[in-house]
């Protein structure tokens, strides 16, 4: 008798027991009524293996987009070591076969992992170098309004060249087709270190966005109403996309003496 109870009390704690998000495959949707309450940890990744973890991330295949032509799986754009990953931008080893004359590095979790409301942690290094832009951001899982921009774009970090401060900016129809940029201001900067580890954050609830540094608050977007409805896309599972770009029309020309140069991400977490 006392074996069954046992067993009893023991798939209650099983059945019993609450998340903080309502998870549908790869998609993490906090439940309603959490925002107040204290986070748990529900997705991260520490970058321990020697090999990366593909249950999680893809690397990020070139695209038209400015900040994609140089993306590459080229194997020198990455190296995971030491319990970090190493996303690199290169110079081409082999042009012969592969005309462009950079190569870089990023992963990203689209089809893998993505969640609406909640915290995102990343911590990691950033090195400088003239046309360097190494980014962390999120864009939607599903077309729910429409063709980018409608779904919106949120950039946790954005850093140019060798600068001590780093940009935080959402972007949307609202922004980028209606030039709302200033009702709300739809991006800030923060000063910080270039030369040590950093925490880039964002912790994002129904009614706004707080982007973070190192644990504290450096800027806020939040919900305006009254306002085109495309103002606020945000209401959406977003998947994260964490890359050492390289050249583009807002950073600039790139240096080849100034290459290789890299991200070195330690770890990344999310909490709802």
């Amino acid at each position: 008798m006392r074996y069954f109870l046992w067993i009893i009390f023991g798939a209650c704690l099983g059945s019993c027991r609450t998340y903080p998000a309502n998870v549908t495959g790869h998609l993490y949707v906090q439940k309603e009524g959490r925002a107040d309450k204290k986070w748990t940890l529900v997705w991260e990744d520490n970058f321990n293996s020697p090999e990366l973890d593909t249950s999680k991330w893809t690397k990020i295949p070139p695209n038209k987009a400015d900040w994609g032509r140089h993306m590459s799986s080229h194997p020198d754009c990455f190296a995971l070591k030491d319990g970090k990953i190493f996303l690199r931008g290169i110079n081409n080893p082999d042009t012969l076969s592969d005309p462009r004359p950079f190569l870089t590095g990023g992963i990203y979790t689209k089809g893998k992992f993505a969640f609406q409301y909640g915290r995102i942690e990343i911590h990691a290094k950033l090195e400088g170098a003239q046309g360097a832009w190494p980014a962390m951001w999120m864009l939607a899982e599903t077309d729910r309004y429409g063709k980018y921009p409608k779904n919106g774009e949120i950039d946790i970090m954005e850093h140019l060249n060798h600068d001590s401060l780093i940009y935080q900016t959402t972007h949307s129809w609202y922004t980028l087709e209606l030039k709302q940029t200033k009702n709300p201001p739809h991006g800030g900067t923060a000063r910080m270190d270039p030369g040590i580890f950093n925490t880039f954050g964002l912790e994002w609830y129904p009614d706004k966005l707080v982007f973070t540094l190192n644990g504290k608050e450096t800027f806020r977007y939040p919900r305006v109403q009254g306002v085109d409805p495309s103002q606020w896309p945000y209401d959406q599972p977003f998947y994260v996309l964490i890359d050492q770009q390289l050249g583009g029309n807002w950073v600039g020309k790139v240096d080849t003496k100034q290459l290789p140069v890299q991200m070195v991400v330690d770890w990344v977490r999310v909490y709802q």
